[in-house]
């Protein structure tokens, strides 16, 4: 039952500026890496599932 969250949500949500750059993004920018992929250490790819 989601009743209270859509009542929550009923007149708006709160102001929130969503810049929330986390560290493997930071070094994807700082490096110029094509994708975040390559600055996370241990990345899930398809025939990588575990670290």
């Amino acid at each position: 039952d989601f009743q209270w969250y859509l009542d929550l949500r009923k007149y708006g949500s709160v102001p929130h500026s969503g810049f929330g750059v986390g560290l493997e993004r930071l070094v994807a920018w700082i490096c110029g890496l094509k994708h975040v992929r390559e600055s996370i250490p241990f990345p899930r790819l398809i025939n990588r599932l575990r670290p």
